[in-house]
């Protein structure tokens, strides 16, 4: 059929599904509502020859700058975003309230289309201009929508597939939309259904840092009846201001407290609805700022896990801004830093750490070769820490969690103008902000080929020329790289170039398992201790410790900090018991405590792996949620985490009915 028969086709159908009323099988009311609206509120035709509405660049860039703070980090989140779709053939769009068209992401490959279907900075796409669409759609009904292909209501937009977000104020006012699109005609509903739950995501983690942000000078209690997801996307978050009263809550907040509106809440004393009151809550944020506490409602006397933020500090403000929160799996980096400092009881570690310090100090670079979750950046960051130049910056590069599209754009920097798509005044890349201080080459094994030999001609010359410049910038470089690939092999596959390997390799450090720590003893305590933010709080049973020490810890210091934190918030009376920890741990065969030494680590490090079992079915899909939402539901990055195949992955998440709930 060609495509003026397809478009005549379609409004026939459109036209037809109006005037009967009848809510048609396969479309989403949604659709049909917004097909009512244009024709019978907005008098346009489905069939009309495209007329792309846009802004003059001198009212694009007012509504940009009316955007204040929130433009940029909603610009870093729509780069996230993109990261977990490239290669799609995605345009990841933010619009504000009128749906103009703020900022864009378009997939290098396919712009011209985009352009052709007027998917650009400035354009208008709300509904009285566009008709059905994924952000004029989502402004009218104010939720999260996908419109696919033919549900569009202009005929010229059917190759267009839409999933939509509203980004909210704290008060549920629509602030925006957030919108990844595509004119792939090979897309399907099931890929558009995992886009849509992507950015609905990324929008509500803008609408976190904006509510965050905005009652920075309010203490901010943050809960969910889950442990292991207060801190993360989910979490409830409530503002209260110097007398108790509650300032402003999030959309969670509503829902896990079961509020039909914010006016059941909003100017009311938070000692209404849990059973402690504001001095209580002012001394948990004093003193144990990150320590997690159970409450319950009053209400329903439903239990919920806790913590709570006291007002930020002009300084803090300051660091707050300039690092927007996009680490979702930490409520306090902090912690993590001090355990890999301070614990190094175990022979390898003093070895490891010494040889660091004697050979960094020279401006030698390190390689960390281990395990994912045994440490590397923390290690790196007490490298930094302890030489010379402590007072520059530490900038990281995750080259697993860049996408090859973007990642030399990051490392190098760009000029203005450099590429379409560009932020007008250019970026300053990672190696050049790190300046002076400590490049930290995260998973240097993914980098791809091209970028090696770049990478090796900066290290070389010490100087980089940003993507679209011929002018070579100086730097000072010192710089550490870590990896868990198997470096050796990848230059006998030619996957990794062995000059390269060579500059970046001053010395290897073998980061042990945490199994093979001779420290492990001495580690949970001490991590135990700064989950209750140094206070003696929280002691460990006898036969509960012996499971802690006997466990092969596939994930690592991570996973044990993880467990520690969870056990913390349930046990009662200061003390974790077996019933506190989780299910695999238990599972662990158990034997003995060995003898310990004076400084309290164990004399051997015997380990008993544990083997899963039926009972271990919602421990799992508990630790995979965890998982996901930690590596922002990227299926590739989520699957090396755990240490398995995408293919299996799914399988999981298929099981679990993950994808139904999510």
């Amino acid at each position: 059929m060609s495509n003026e028969n397809l478009a005549t086709s379609h409004a026939s159908r459109i036209l037809s599904v109006v005037q009967s009323g009848f809510q048609p099988a396969g479309i989403e009311p949604h659709v049909t509502r917004s097909w009512h609206r244009c024709v019978r509120e907005y008098g346009i035709e489905p069939s009309a020859p495209r007329q792309i509405a846009i802004l003059n660049p001198l009212s694009l860039k007012e509504l940009q700058q009316r955007m204040g703070e929130l433009l940029p980090v909603a610009r870093a989140e729509m780069e996230s975003l993109y990261e977990q779709i490239a290669g799609s053939g995605f345009a990841v769009i933010l619009s504000d309230t009128q749906g103009a068209v703020l900022s864009t992401i378009t997939d290098p490959s396919l712009q011209r289309e985009f352009r052709q279907a007027g998917l650009s900075l400035g354009a208008l796409w709300d509904e009285r201009h566009e008709g059905t669409n994924g952000i004029g759609t989502c402004l009218a009904e104010g939720g999260p929508v996908t419109v696919h292909r033919e549900e569009h209501f202009r005929g010229y937009n059917l190759s267009l597939s839409c999933s939509a977000a509203p980004i909210l104020d704290p008060h549920g006012v629509m602030m925006g939309v957030l919108d990844a699109s595509t004119v792939k005609s090979s897309d399907s509903r099931l890929i558009q259904r995992h886009t849509m739950a992507l950015v609905n995501m990324s929008a509500n983690l803008i609408a976190r840092w904006n509510f965050l942000n905005q009652y920075e000078q309010s203490w901010i209690l943050r809960f969910h009846s889950r442990p292991e997801f207060v801190g993360l996307l989910h979490e409830a978050l409530v503002a209260v201001d110097g007398s108790g009263n509650i300032l402003a809550v999030n959309e969670s907040a509503l829902l896990q407290l079961g509020c039909s509106t914010r006016k059941m809440l909003i100017g009311q004393s938070i000692e209404r609805f849990f059973q402690f009151d504001f001095g209580t809550l002012d001394q948990r944020a004093k003193f144990e700022p990150s320590a997690i506490w159970p409450v319950r409602d009053l209400a329903h006397g439903r239990r919920f896990f806790a913590v709570v933020r006291a007002p930020l500090r002009n300084a803090v403000r300051a660091l707050a801004l300039a690092t927007p929160d996009h680490s979702r799996d930490k409520i306090d980096a902090a912690p993590h830093e001090r355990g890999q400092q301070h614990v190094v009881e175990d022979a390898q570690m003093r070895k490891n750490l010494a040889a660091g310090r004697q050979l960094f100090a020279k401006q030698v670079p390190i390689l960390l070769q281990g395990a994912t979750g045994t440490g590397k950046e923390a290690f790196a960051k007490a490298l930094h820490r302890g030489g010379l130049w402590f007072d520059k910056p530490f900038v990281t590069v995750n080259c697993a969690a860049i996408p090859e599209s973007l990642i030399e754009s990051e490392l190098f920097g760009y000029t203005r103008g450099a590429f379409t798509g560009a932020v007008k005044e250019g970026r300053v890349g990672k190696i050049l902000q790190s300046n002076g201080g400590t490049l930290f080459l995260d998973e240097i094994g993914d980098m791809p080929l091209m970028l090696q030999t770049r990478l090796l001609r900066v290290i070389e010359e010490r100087e980089v020329v940003p993507l679209g410049s011929d002018q070579a910038i100086p730097v000072n470089l010192h710089v550490i790289s870590a990896t868990h690939r198997d470096i050796h092999q990848m230059i006998q596959s030619g996957e990794f170039r062995e000059d390269l390997y060579y500059r970046l390799n001053g010395i290897t450090l073998q980061l042990p398992l945490l199994r093979d720590r001779g420290d492990r003893a001495e580690l949970i305590r001490t991590l135990l201790q700064e989950e209750n933010c140094g206070q003696d709080s929280a002691e460990i049973a006898e036969d509960a410790f012996r499971k802690l020490l006997d466990y092969s810890w596939p994930g690592n210091i991570r996973q044990l900090r993880n467990a520690l934190r969870t056990a913390a918030a349930l046990c009662r009376d200061g003390i974790i018991r077996l019933s506190n920890l989780p299910q695999e741990i238990l599972d662990t065969e158990s034997r003995a405590l060995p003898p310990t030494t004076a400084a309290g680590t164990p004399e051997t490090s015997p380990v008993t792996a544990s083997l899963p079992s039926a009972a271990l079915r919602e421990a799992e899909c508990a630790a995979l949620l965890r998982e996901l939402e930690r590596m922002r539901w990227n299926i590739s990055r989520t699957a090396q985490a755990l240490g398995i195949s995408r293919n299996t992955l799914y399988r999981k998440i298929h099981k679990h009915r993950i994808v139904l709930e999510h």
